[in-house]
């Protein structure tokens, strides 16, 4: 079986050897160690923390396998961006042209460097081991950050966004950035995308202030624009499916988009609701029992401070849910106890 639980201090090894398998394009992994150490100790303070507002702390999440301990994903949820480092994006702006001596209209579109303070709520740094995907674990450590987005609303601001990975061609080469960022910053796109995560200062220095337009741009960099890496469809695909839409800007790297949700409209949080754990949990249940039940495969979560998730089928009756009794004893639950379950 595996879990989703909130990160603790001490996994810090262990989640530090899990990122460095984590390849170039996922900017908000690519971090030192000391880094890590201080997102953690951030992360483990935040669960932890009484007042329920959005103030840009980080929450990790990870998976692990519980047959042999080992963390197998990480998640995160940024409650709130931008704040002293802003957050930099490129939105796209059409503009209509018309020429009255040449009779001619031109759509013309533009990149303008725009930057927040007081944002959104981001969700990120997904990393799952190559040999766990494809088997539910993506969704479920995807998903489980709704669940607690659900369980404490206040914690998070009223829209939420995800910077999706941009296109990368064949070589590894990131043809947006081979157009733009390259000229500019003198560095190669990777080292770009980590020291983004260090300071962004470099960002503020010197990228340029003033419109790119795309009639200037190579075509394969136009091409690239708004389109996602191909380890990253299967991610886009689930968030569109959880109602995020894309938005008018993309990354100011490699050219993924940023696609945006209102949270509270996020499928995920409106289909969790507090139940509890039925006095049937933890036995068989007959054939004739099932009838008029309906079993779901369904997110479940406990609602005590520790935050443990996990993907099981359960029956649902009521504001009742019957689990199975290795997941009552992974989630460390008992009968009449109140969970959060997702259930679509």
């Amino acid at each position: 079986m595996v879990i989703v639980r909130e990160v603790a201090l001490e996994d810090l090894d262990a989640l530090w050897d899990l990122i460095g398998q984590a390849n170039t394009g996922m900017t908000s992994l690519k971090i030192d160690k000391e880094q890590l150490a201080d997102r953690v100790e951030r992360s483990h303070f935040a669960f932890r923390r009484l007042a329920e507002r959005a103030e840009g702390a980080p929450y990790v999440f990870v998976m692990q396998d519980l047959e042999t301990g080992r963390l197998i994903g990480t998640s995160c949820i940024f409650s709130k961006t931008g704040g002293y480092e802003p957050f930099y994006a490129y939105r796209i702006i059409n503009e209509t042209r018309y020429s009255d001596l040449l009779k001619q209209t031109q759509e013309i579109q533009a990149l303008h460097l725009v930057k927040t303070h007081n944002g959104p709520t981001e969700i990120g740094s997904l990393f799952l081991l190559p040999e766990y995907r494809g088997q539910g674990c993506g969704k479920l450590l995807s998903m489980s950050r709704f669940v607690y987005m659900a369980r404490h609303p206040k914690r998070f601001a009223t829209q939420t966004i995800a910077e999706m990975r941009g296109y990368l061609a064949a070589d590894g080469q990131s043809p947006f950035w081979d157009a733009i960022g390259s000229h500019f910053f003198k560095i190669d796109f990777p080292r770009a995308d980590s020291l983004s995560m260090i300071d962004k200062q470099f960002i503020e220095d010197l990228m340029p202030k003033y419109p790119i337009y795309l009639e200037l741009l190579p075509q394969d960099a136009v091409a690239a624009i708004g389109c996602v890496h191909e380890q990253t469809k299967p991610a886009l695909a689930m968030l569109e499916s959880q109602g995020f839409q894309r938005t008018d800007q993309i990354d100011i790297f490699d050219g993924g988009p940023v696609i945006q949700c209102e949270t509270e409209k996020i499928e995920a949080i409106r289909s969790t609701r507090t139940m509890f754990v039925s006095e049937e949990s933890g036995r068989a249940v007959d054939q004739s029992e099932m009838e008029g039940l309906r079993v779901s495969k369904a997110i479940v979560t406990t609602s005590r401070s520790r935050f443990i998730a996990l993907q099981c089928d359960v029956v649902l009756r009521d504001d009742r849910v019957s689990l199975t009794e290795a997941a009552m004893k992974s989630l460390d639950v008992q009968a009449g106890d109140a969970i959060c379950v997702m259930s679509k």
